[in-house]
């Protein structure tokens, strides 16, 4: 699990509750992510791969099957499986991460199923007006995913930034990101469901909501065909009863536009909904980007929560006493 000029790295927190592997778009496999936890001193680790439907079954190298929770036990490491889900279809960035829900409820499928229809075809669509704009970047080539292939309901869009980062288009794959989120032709709408109803099944199947990374969401956007600022955006989700929303997170290592840096957000968010949400949560949102020759990856552990608030919040704490 060494790449060249891997840095060893402590955590700053001792859970994080916002990673990925890859089951969506990150690098490392489930065991390696938990191995990543092992090392950085990480404690509780959630993992939170993009719309699909948690599976505690693994297979390991030798084609073994197992336990991830047990595996992750077995090295120190308290194991949540959940899942981030991209709501909204008229705004970006609006993910809200998923935790100690009933994963059998068949509307998780239905939705894992739909997502990734609506997936595949807004993406072929982005391709083809990339390729329009001499952007070549081929279908096949998002598929190979730098060497880690894909089908085709498997395909992420940062799959398709990482691509055009690697061909030259831009620096890295936050630029590709902000590059096709500001210009207005690349814009394919696909079909995500309204995060308000994501907030009432995930509560009707007992888990939590907790809306990820609110500062990537833009400052003003266009919602039923008015304006709307950001924090009334998000105070509709808190009146919907969303029940936490991510306060630290590696917003200096990802697409954010803004003129604030993480601590000032962080301050912010802890300052205007503390009192109004059941968790301030935390995550590293971990893709194990230096394998995809990224200098200043993200790490496991790098933002999250303390051992201390986790155990003492009612409701994360209710995730290991349900199993879940």
């Amino acid at each position: 699990m060494t790449e060249a000029g891997k840095k060893m790295t402590h955590a700053n927190y001792t859970c994080d509750l916002h990673t990925h592997s890859t089951r969506s778009d990150g690098a490392d496999t489930p065991r390696e992510v938990i191995m990543r936890a092992k090392e950085n001193g990480v404690k509780i680790l959630a993992l939170t791969d993009h719309d699909i439907v948690p599976d505690d079954t693994d297979i390991d190298a030798a084609g073994n099957r197992g336990s991830l929770s047990e595996y992750a036990s077995s090295h120190g490491v308290t194991l949540l499986l959940g899942t981030e889900i991209s709501c909204d279809t008229d705004v970006d960035d609006v993910h809200i991460v998923c935790l100690g829900c009933d994963w059998q409820d068949k509307w998780f499928k239905e939705l894992e199923y739909d997502v990734a229809i609506s997936r595949t075809e807004g993406y072929k669509e982005l391709v083809r007006r990339l390729n329009e704009d001499k952007i070549a970047v081929s279908w096949e080539e998002v598929l190979y995913n730098g060497g880690h292939p894909v089908e085709e309901d498997h395909v992420l869009k940062k799959m398709i930034f990482e691509l055009m980062a690697k061909k030259g288009y831009t620096k890295d794959w936050s630029e590709a990101k902000l590059l096709v989120k500001n210009t207005k032709r690349y814009q394919v709408k696909r079909k995500k469901p309204d995060p308000k109803t994501v907030i009432e099944m995930v509560h009707r199947t007992g888990g939590i909501a907790i809306l990820a990374h609110p500062f990537l969401i833009s400052s003003r956007v266009m919602k039923d065909g008015k304006v709307t600022e950001r924090k009334r955006y998000i105070d509709d989700l808190v009146k919907a009863g969303l029940d936490g929303i991510e306060a630290c997170y590696t917003y200096d290592k990802t697409s954010y536009e803004g003129t604030m840096n993480k601590t000032e957000i962080e301050t912010y968010i802890r300052e205007t909904y503390g009192s109004r949400v059941r968790i301030l949560s935390g995550g590293s949102d971990y893709h194990a980007d230096q394998k995809k020759g990224v200098e200043d990856p993200r790490y496991v552990g790098e933002c999250g929560v303390t051992e201390t608030y986790f155990y003492e919040n009612e409701l994360l704490a209710g995730l290991l006493r349900s199993g879940k």
